[in-house]
Parts: structure tokens; C-alpha cells; sequence
């Protein structure tokens, strides 16, 4: 029996096979459609290329387990349980909320005069709503906590954050204060911590929302999961609300024939959410990441919507130091050269350089315990680790670099293009 959500799904790892949240989104999905031996076959996948994956080790357990394999169960949960966070401590459960009216909307709104005044008509309303997709919070970071990219941050500032610091002007050149944001490049170079800090430069909430919080496999189930997102966004405004995978979510809708016709609806639901036609988006700051966003509808990245794009590319040689030295913070070090190990990290994400660190720390530890004392992290430590991580985003860009060359007709990968002729890729 085919699954119109499981197949559309299945259409975009055919296109991004190396997408393992959506794969490991699929296994999910087809152990629920009584499909264990498909979502083994998914989730062993996801997990020969991210061992530690706890969802797909959680998948793989209950297939193996539907399949009579008790053993593989077992030792796929028990991998599980090592590696997933511990629980936080219990509290009493909380009331459910009582169901409030609506209030009568005023007759007339008075017009803030200054960002004071509209930071304090946010902070003075409570949340209502209590997400039961995703995870809000607030943000806890800015752009200071963002080691290095400071030329991703002088845009981000001039194209986003700039006319919404200065609402007067913003005002007066007939600009709304609502904005949509498409934060795109590599893997592992920090889109997603940067929108956290966006979040934080506000003084909004941080809603972060993944493919898993929308998709369901039941039909109009996902479309029904995008518009409760949205209204708990907007119910707590300032909101930054957050789609991670965006080229997953909202894939061309030219592209989805067959089993991934389900998807339309889901696209057809955030254009109107973006478009807010029937509600109200003012304070509702809406960003989404993607590794590519070639993939995604032309309609999403039209005016009022994703009309804003920010290339996050790999972090140069003094971000490399920064994001080193922001890793290694507080941990034990002796004399380490970190412009040294910047420099020979070329080409690393951020993902990477973070691996660089724990893979140095891990070895400082081994010494440690077999010392019987603190051994600090050494330049050797750091450059034996820089060694044998290989950079993760090889394969990006040699895909990327085809769309800067011969998909580039409306100007949209410019940036990439000289980015990629100065590295002569």
C-alpha cells in the first residue's frame, strides 16, 4: 500500500539522497504505516553514514523488533539510550489551559511612535499559547556569540535588522515591520545558530520548527500542523519563527507528480500563512534555512514572502580562529597556535571544525586518565585531529557550482559564483 506523504518524501531523497533528517523522517513514517522491513532499511542507512543518530537507532529498534530480531533490537535501543539526553528532572504537570474568548479587536490601534514603544507593547503581552509543534523558547544568543562571519553579518544587519531597529524610518518609507528571511549554503556553517541570534538581536522568541514537526501521513494532517504553528507564533509575537529544511518543505511544486502531489497542499499552506491574507503577520518574523535552495518553489522566494536571501558560505581563515577559540573556551589548553590550525583547516564548516575540537579534547582525556592527571589540550592534540577530520562540504559544493554556472539566469547564486572563482572550483 503506497502512502501519498511517504512517496512524496521519497521523491525528494531520490533528488537529496544524502538528506539524512528526511530520510530518517521516512524510516519514522513507514514504521508507522506497518512498513518495518522499508524502515529498517532507511534508518541502517541514516546510521551508516551518522552512526549516532538517536532517532534512527529508535527507528531501527522497532523495526528489528516487528521483524522478530530481538537482538538487533536490543542493541540498537541500548545505543539509543546511551546517546539520547537525560530526561530533565520531573515537575508537577501543569493545568491544561482554559479556553479564552477571542478578544474584540480595538476600534483603533495607536501607531508607536518610537522602537521603544513597539519593543514595549511586545513585551508588555503575555504568551497564550503553549507550542505543541517544535520548540519555543527564547533565543539566549546574538550575533556576538557567532564566531567570526562578519561579512554575513554586516548583510544580515543592512538587509534585515536595520529596518526593523529603525521603525520611524521604516514607517515613513511605507515599510512594514514583518520579514521573511532565507538563510542558504553548505551544511554545518551555522544557519541555524545564526537564526537563533537574529532572534536574540530582537528580543523575540525563537520558534524552531523541523520537517518532523509538519509532515504527517495522514492527508491535510500536515497542512493542519503548519497553520497551529503559525497562530502559536503570531500569539506570541516578537516571534522569529524558524523552518529548518526548507527545500524539503517546500519543494517545487513542478517537480511533485505522482506520490509527491501530497506535498502541494503543504507548499499551497505556507504561501498563505506567508501571505497572512486572512490573519495578522506584523511582528511575526519568519526564517528559513536550506542546503538547497534551488529546490524550492519560485513562489516561496517572491516578495512579502522569502524575498530576502543570505548566503552563509564557509567561515574564512579569522572565523575559522574565532569559531576554534569559541569551542575550546574553557576547557584546558597549553600555548596552542589556533591561527595555525585556521589556516590548515581551509575549507572546513563550522560542523567541522567543532568535530576538529571534540576529536582533540577526546584525545587530551585519554592522556588524562591514563596520567592520572589533567593533560591540556596541545597544539599537537589539535593538529593530529585537524588531520583526520576530511571537510564535509565537498559534495555541496560541487553541486552548487553546476547551479552558479548554468542555473544562474536571474542572478540569485552571484555571490556563490565569485566565491567559487576565487577558490578556482
Amino acid at each position: 500500500m503506497t502512502h501519498p506523504v511517504i512517496d512524496a518524501l521519497l521523491v525528494a531523497l531520490t533528488a537529496d539522497p544524502a538528506n539524512h533528517e528526511v530520510r530518517a523522517h521516512v524510516a519514522r513514517l513507514l514504521a508507522e504505516a506497518d512498513r518495518p522491513d522499508e524502515a529498517l532499511t532507511h534508518a541502517t542507512t541514516v546510521l551508516a553514514a551518522v552512526p549516532d543518530h538517536v532517532e534512527a537507532l529508535r527507528v531501527a529498534a522497532g523495526a528489528a523488533r516487528a521483524l522478530g530480531d530481538e537482538t538487533k533490537a536490543a542493541s540498537y535501543g541500548r545505543l539509543a539510550d546511551a546517546l539520547a539526553p537525560a530526561a530533565p528532572t520531573a515537575t508537577p504537570a501543569a493545568a491544561a489551559p482554559v479556553p479564552v474568548a477571542d478578544a474584540p479587536q480595538a476600534a483603533a490601534a495607536a501607531i508607536p511612535d518610537t522602537a521603544d514603544e513597539i519593543l514595549e507593547q511586545w513585551s508588555d503581552s503575555e504568551p497564550v499559547a503553549e507550542p505543541t509543534l517544535g520548540t519555543l523558547g527564547q533565543a539566549g544568543v546574538t550575533l556576538v556569540d557567532v564566531g567570526g562571519l562578519a561579512s554575513v553579518k554586516k548583510r544580515l544587519d543592512q538587509s534585515f535588522l536595520t529596518p526593523l531597529r529603525n521603525p520611524d524610518l521604516s514607517r515613513e518609507f511605507g515599510k512594514s515591520l514583518r520579514g521573511g528571511l532565507l538563510l542558504w549554503g553548505p551544511p554545518g556553517c551555522g544557519k541555524t545558530f545564526i537564526a537563533r541570534a537574529l532572534a536574540g538581536e530582537l528580543g523575540a522568541s525563537f520558534y524552531e520548527i523541523g520537517l518532523s514537526d509538519v509532515l504527517d501521513m495522514w492527508i491535510g494532517s500536515s497542512e493542519r500542523n503548519l497553520s497551529s504553528i503559525f497562530e502559536t507564533a503570531r500569539r506570541n509575537r516578537p516571534c522569529v519563527l524558524f523552518f529548518d529544511e526548507m527545500d524539503a518543505l517546500g519543494q517545487k511544486r513542478s517537480h511533485l507528480r505522482g506520490g509527491g502531489s501530497a506535498m502541494r497542499g503543504v507548499v499551497n499552506q505556507m504561501l498563505s500563512e506567508l501571505d497572512g491574507a486572512s490573519t495578522e503577520n506584523e511582528g511575526l518574523f519568519v526564517l528559513g534555512a536550506s542546503n538547497h535552495p534551488w529546490d524550492i518553489d519560485s513562489a516561496l522566494l517572491r516578495p512579502g514572502r522569502f524575498d530576502r536571501t543570505v548566503l552563509v558560505l564557509p567561515p574564512d581563515v579569522e572565523s575559522r580562529e574565532a569559531i576554534l577559540r569559541l569551542h575550546l573556551r574553557g576547557r584546558p589548553a597549553d600555548r596552542i597556535d589556533l591561527a595555525k590550525i585556521a589556516r590548515a583547516t581551509d575549507g572546513m564548516s563550522g560542523a567541522d571544525l567543532a568535530l576538529v575540537c571534540e576529536q582533540a579534547t577526546e584525545t587530551a582525556m585519554e592522556e588524562s586518565m591514563a596520567a592520572g592527571r589533567v593533560v591540556p589540550i596541545t597544539q599537537r592534540h589539535l593538529q593530529d585531529a585537524a588531520k583526520s577530520v576530511r571537510p564535509s562540504i565537498g559534495e555541496w559544493m560541487e553541486t552548487a557550482k553546476n547551479y552558479a554556472m548554468y542555473g544562474n539566469d536571474a542572478g540569485a547564486y552571484d555571490e556563490l559564483a565569485v566565491y567559487l572563482k576565487k577558490r578556482r572550483r
